[in-house]
């Protein structure tokens, strides 16, 4: 009998504490929003809170200034049926993402909060904005989540996607994460779902002084217009490489593209030959991608670029070099000159209606 409550009095601390745990599980999506909408990459952000735990408390921040603020909120609301409230910073300091007011937004609602977990997707709004967060309170992130079991086991890539790491959890709360959008797919939603709207609650910057704003500033935003799909969501990803020799040959996959609603990508070797703009490069310090067509030619396959797109549900790969690493990730694969083999293409397919 002695022995039966030494037994009680060791344990059930512990199975009450693991109980409290569970059902205190709460969090925070820091997310982005563009044209009165979260990005894809946001809602995706909190379709991976879902796994921290049943009965997680999902809250997104959304900040900014303006009417598009304003949108963005109304959005948030419906976009995600976990979403159980949408916190508004209304705040001309954080109408473009630089991280030190956000970083200090973060920690503010953070501190009235107490959140068990934040998450950001693994993109460059999230990479800029949730280390400095970290810093602030005093915890280290865990980036490029793609898979969650439980509220304090994460699943994350290493050696450009060679490896998987798997890591527990240990430090204090808050427990910071950048989610990797593409190994969480958001579900449809329906029509019955976005009538549950959540509650919009706005912040209190009472607090939020200058000293917010650091040494950065913002200068200017450019972007080039077209109407072609944005590369982190397309469905169809056309990727040329350096075997395209030149910028002006790039334009046949921005034809190649055009005829197929897809986005452009690039490789590292395009980019720095100065082919195309940085912003459409693929690989592990680029875009991370998983469309459901991936079309890669004059690609050799650097370790660096299969880490951002081997997620892709079909690969295709045209290469005049048959030894080349791309062909090893390819679905299918095509040995033969891309100046033959592309220009056949485009006679072939059908105009865009």
């Amino acid at each position: 009998m002695a022995m039966l409550r030494a037994v009680k009095t060791t344990f059930l601390p512990q199975i009450s504490s693991l109980i409290s745990t569970a059902r205190s599980v709460s969090t925070l999506v820091v997310a982005e929003h563009e044209g009165g909408a979260i990005k894809g990459p946001s809602v995706s952000a909190v379709e991976a809170a879902k796994a921290l735990g049943d009965g997680n408390s999902i809250s997104i921040l959304v900040a900014g200034s303006g009417p598009s603020l304003q949108e963005a909120a109304a959005h948030a609301a419906s976009c995600h049926p976990s979403i159980s409230q949408v916190l508004v910073a209304d705040s001309d300091k954080c109408t473009h993402s630089l991280a030190e007011p956000w970083a200090r937004l973060v920690h503010l609602v953070q501190q009235k909060g107490g959140y068990s977990h934040i998450l950001a997707a693994a993109n460059s709004f999230g990479k800029n904005i949730l280390p400095r967060a970290a810093a602030l309170l005093d915890v280290s992130p865990i980036t490029d989540v793609i898979d969650i079991s439980g509220s304090s086991q994460f699943v994350r890539p290493i050696y450009a996607g060679n490896a998987l790491c798997t890591v527990r959890y240990t430090g204090a709360s808050p427990c910071m994460l950048t989610i990797r959008s593409t190994s969480f797919p958001v579900p449809a939603i329906s029509a019955d779902t976005k009538s549950n709207e959540a509650r919009i609650s706005q912040v209190d910057l009472s607090t939020f002084g200058e000293d917010s704003v650091g040494k950065s500033r913002y200068v200017q935003h450019t972007s080039q217009d077209t109407e072609r799909p944005d590369l982190g969501s397309a469905r169809i990803v056309v990727t040329g490489g350096r075997g395209l020799k030149s910028a002006e040959n790039f334009k046949m996959i921005e034809k190649l593209a055009e005829k197929l609603g897809a986005a452009v990508g690039a490789t590292r070797a395009a980019v720095d030959a100065g082919f195309v703009p940085n912003d459409l490069q693929v690989g592990q310090t680029g875009k991370i991608v998983a469309p459901e067509l991936y079309m890669a030619f004059g690609v050799s396959g650097a370790i660096q670029h299969i880490a951002g797109m081997r997620d892709s549900r079909v690969i295709v790969a045209v290469n005049k070099d048959s030894d080349a690493p791309v062909f090893q990730v390819a679905d299918y694969g095509l040995v033969g000159d891309l100046f033959e083999v592309i220009p056949e293409l485009l006679e072939k397919l059908p105009e865009k209606k």
